[in-house]
């Protein structure tokens, strides 16, 4: 007679005793290989574009041509010559008070304009819009070569209109008025580029935002400052930082306007025209790469500061 041995509850195998734990599945490095296909041409250009240029910067700004010994390697002794350098300031405050007074009047030109094509009550949208943003499209040498023959005195519109009038009205180039003349080109330039930022994110407002506040009997100024002005905070945010490094990278412009009035215009007006009259003119390589160092670093701090004082506004 067979007797059946009843197996204990002790003795039976718990849930997963006994058993081999399964093998963690491991990224393939096929896929992995191809994640770096994607990004390496990108990775390639950043480092050959961006990183190599810095770093030689960098490098250059250490050393300094002596007249006994060659190019010497001076530590950061360029940048305490620059920090004394009455020119290189000279040239940041004319940037300086040209950011602050074109972007402000640039952007806020360009706002008006944008939130004129979203009203839907303007006459001719799409020629509006084309005559706007057409200035942009001209290259910035054109641009200045344009404005350049409209602001002489002896030829151009200029000087028709002062002997027209009998006298020297509209100088231009005078010292008092040539920061406000070039301000002028910049925003001819870029007042279009600006606009299609704004124009483009007012176009992203979903339509019931609008339908809400006719139905709670919000006017077109009540709904301007309320739908309309917080959607764009994020763009305008954008568009002063690319206004605040195009201010700081200030060069066609009084580069090209130099030779219509020399003796206002000079070779340091601004930041970048001092260093490239150093490197170009003046063959000093290692000091004009320490003035494009410096206004780097000024330029990247402003920006990060004005980038996270709007995000905070934003977030709120």
């Amino acid at each position: 007679m067979s007797t059946l041995t009843a197996r204990s509850p002790e003795a039976a195998p718990r849930r997963g005793e006994g058993t081999a734990p399964a093998p963690r599945r491991r990224g393939k490095p096929r896929g992995r290989l191809t994640g770096w296909l994607f990004v390496g041409p990108f990775v390639v250009v950043l480092i050959a574009m961006l990183v190599v240029p810095i770093g030689y910067a960098l490098w250059l700004s250490l050393f300094r041509d002596q007249l006994i010994g060659g190019n010497q390697f001076v530590w950061f002794a360029n940048y305490v010559q620059l920090f004394q350098d009455t020119k290189f300031w000279a040239g940041f405050g004319r940037v300086a008070i040209f950011l602050v007074v074109q972007v402000p009047i640039m952007l806020g030109l360009a706002l008006v304009a944008a939130l004129a094509l979203d009203s839907a009550r303007l006459w001719g949208t799409g020629f509006f819009r084309i005559a706007v943003f057409l200035p942009y499209a001209v290259p910035g040498v054109v641009a200045a070569l344009i404005w350049g023959f409209i602001y002489g005195n002896q030829f151009g519109l200029t000087g028709a209109a002062n002997d027209a009038l009998g006298i020297d009205l509209l100088q231009p180039f005078s010292p008092s008025w040539v920061l406000t003349s070039i301000g002028n080109v910049v925003t001819w330039e870029f007042l279009g580029y600006n606009m299609l930022i704004f124009y483009a994110a007012l176009r992203t407002v979903p339509g019931e935002l609008y339908e809400a506040a006719e139905l709670d009997g919000a006017g077109p100024m009540r709904t301007v400052f309320s739908i309309k002005l917080p959607a764009l905070r994020g763009p305008m945010v954008i568009a002063t930082i690319f206004s605040i490094i195009g201010s700081f990278q200030l060069f066609n412009e009084p580069n090209l306007l130099k030779t219509l009035a020399p003796n206002v215009i000079g070779s340091a007006f601004t930041p970048n025209m001092y260093a490239y009259s150093l490197s170009f003119s003046g063959q000093q390589f290692n000091y004009s790469a320490t003035v494009a160092i410096v206004m780097g670093v000024i330029t990247a701090v402003i920006a990060y500061v004005v980038q996270v004082r709007g995000t905070r506004q934003e977030n709120r």
